[in-house]
């Protein structure tokens, strides 16, 4: 039995049976005929709090209801979902926060409030019939068509986090946006700077991990949000880049997130790395280009400025700090694998060591990076890459890729005591190793390699 289904089973012959109605993503995605989440909206005719507590009484909820009078909302989860009741009310907003103040209202009041008329259509979880207050829900939806209930200035002036979510849910859905609507996102694009970095990112997140992630980011940057969330990404619009490329900075930037975001990955973690990174990885193009006396541009260190640029804007935006750092090394690092015809062991070893975890998560990116451009003179053989990683890492499991002697086992071979003499010898034995001079794990070649190198034996 599903969440709903539990809670309609559990209200019938009180008094809030006829009085739930299911509403917004769910109600819009079923009728789409789309996958269900697993957090649902009920809408209250009364009180929403009474409805929970008695959930919670009656055993239906798995959670004490999480309560917030002053908005007359409460949560409780039901079959492994979170679900949220609200009273059905009226806002108005003040300039200075998107925090409405409420009071209690009709349906119709409700369905006004509502970010989208598809978003305010309503189910009597009873009785399953389907409420378009509005009367222009259904109709919206068969045209696939964002439109605001009220005026979209003053929509979006209200609660600013709803312009992220109209380019969201337009391209995920595959919708357009009403006549008007872009236009007021434009006007009222500066209001995001009211919104918490917090949720601006959680939007962000939805966007990227998303197929359609590029006609996001294409329109956050057309309707002028990037001005607000991310200017330093503005920097690359209209900065030509020459050569091969046929796009300025941001066209590009663009293709690769596309080829990113469809791609196949391990897990939500990761797909999310690699989009953010694929987004990033030329942001630090505009700051370092040049042309050389040949006419040629040039981005020089554009690598490692862009990530620091990525660090400190993912920081900003209150990413986790180790997902900044991992972003930014992928910036970083996006250019080592260059247009070499060929890769070597030694170099395959070395990309291993310095990169750990996110050898793929790399290699992923410089893929989406050169299926964008299309026309590079020689191509990387990521196949190749990939055999020789494969190859590595089956040894690296049995023999780590680092000196095959500690430090105690240096000085005992060359009777000398601890400083930094151990260390650069350390350092010369991984070295072998990575070079392939000397076996990973081989501690009879590593102490042949001293004895040769410092003429013992």
């Amino acid at each position: 039995m599903t969440a709903i289904e539990r809670i309609a089973t559990a209200t019938l012959g009180t008094e809030w049976e006829g009085r739930l109605y299911l509403v917004g993503g769910a109600v819009r995605d079923s009728l789409l005929n789309l996958p269900t989440t697993e957090e649902f909206d009920i809408v209250v005719e009364g009180s929403a709090l009474d409805v929970v507590q008695l959930l919670w009484e009656q055993g239906v909820s798995a959670l004490h209801p999480v309560c917030y009078p002053r908005f007359g909302t409460a949560l409780i989860r039901v079959s492994n979902s979170n679900v949220e009741f609200v009273s059905a009310r009226k806002e108005s907003y003040s300039p200075e926060t998107r925090k409405p103040n409420v009071a209690p209202a009709t349906l119709l009041d409700d369905a006004l409030r509502r970010d989208f008329t598809v978003n305010a259509l309503m189910k009597n979880i009873h009785s399953g019939e389907v409420l378009d207050l509005l009367d222009k829900g259904l109709d919206d939806l068969g045209a696939r068509l964002l439109r605001t209930p009220l005026e979209p200035r003053l929509t979006f002036r209200d609660d600013p986090l709803r312009m992220l979510r109209a380019v969201r849910l337009k391209n995920r859905l595959d919708f357009e946006l009403a006549p008007g609507l872009a236009d007021a996102i434009r006007s009222e694009g500066d209001r995001l700077r009211i919104v918490s970095a917090e949720r601006v990112r959680d939007e962000l997140i939805k966007m990227l991990v998303d197929p359609s992630a590029s006609k996001s980011m294409h329109d956050l940057m057309s309707l002028g949000l990037f001005d607000i969330i991310a200017p330093e990404l503005v920097e690359g619009v209209g900065v030509e880049q020459g050569d091969y490329h046929s796009k300025d900075v941001w066209g590009h930037t663009l293709d690769v997130v596309e080829v990113a975001a469809a791609a196949e990955y391990d897990d939500h973690q990761q797909r999310l790395l690699v989009v953010l990174a694929a987004l990033f990885h030329d942001i630090g193009k505009p700051r370092t280009r040049s042309v050389d006396p040949q006419g040629r541009v040039r981005f020089f260190r554009h690598e490692e400025v862009g990530a620091q640029m990525t660090q400190e804007t993912l920081r900003r935006l209150r990413f986790p700090k180790r997902l900044c750092r991992a972003v930014a090394r992928l910036v970083g690092n996006h250019m080592r694998l260059g247009s070499a015809s060929k890769f070597s062991k030694s170099a395959v070893r070395r990309l291993l060591r310095d990169m750990g975890r996110l050898t793929e998560p790399l290699l992923q990116l410089c893929e989406a990076d050169a299926a964008a451009i299309g026309r590079i003179p020689k191509p990387i053989p990521f196949d190749e890459i990939r055999r020789q990683l494969h190859e590595v890492m089956t040894k690296t499991e049995t023999a780590p890729l680092g000196s095959p002697l500690n430090g105690r086992e240096i000085m005992e071979e060359l009777g000398i005591a601890p400083g930094p003499e151990v260390a650069r010898w350390k350092k010369l034995l991984t070295e072998a190793v990575l070079d392939g001079d000397v076996p990973q794990g081989d501690r009879e070649a590593a102490l042949a390699f001293i004895r040769k190198r410092s003429n013992h034996g």
